[in-house]
């Protein structure tokens, strides 16, 4: 994801995706089909603790639209390293 509008829509596009998959805002899964489990490795990466991890790099030149995502509804979902 790069610049202002690329974060903007990535950061929506992780939280549909999320909620699609059953994963709550900390990246944990929590639903409830076993279909949700399908073909996660294409959009997320597993972590420790059963955590899922977005399989995404977020740049931008600016800190503004960072600190956004970071502090929005699902910015828990992201690693630190993902943010450049």
């Amino acid at each position: 994801q790069t610049g202002q509008c690329g974060n903007q829509i990535g950061a929506a596009f992780w939280q549909t995706i999320s909620g699609e998959h059953g994963l709550d805002s900390n990246g944990v899964y929590n639903g409830t089909s076993e279909l949700q489990l399908e073909r996660m490795s294409v959009y997320f990466n597993e972590a420790s603790g059963n955590k899922y991890v977005p399989r995404a790099v977020l740049v931008d030149l600016e800190p503004g639209t960072m600190d956004a995502v970071r502090a929005g509804p699902f910015g828990q979902l992201f690693r630190p390293d993902n943010f450049v």
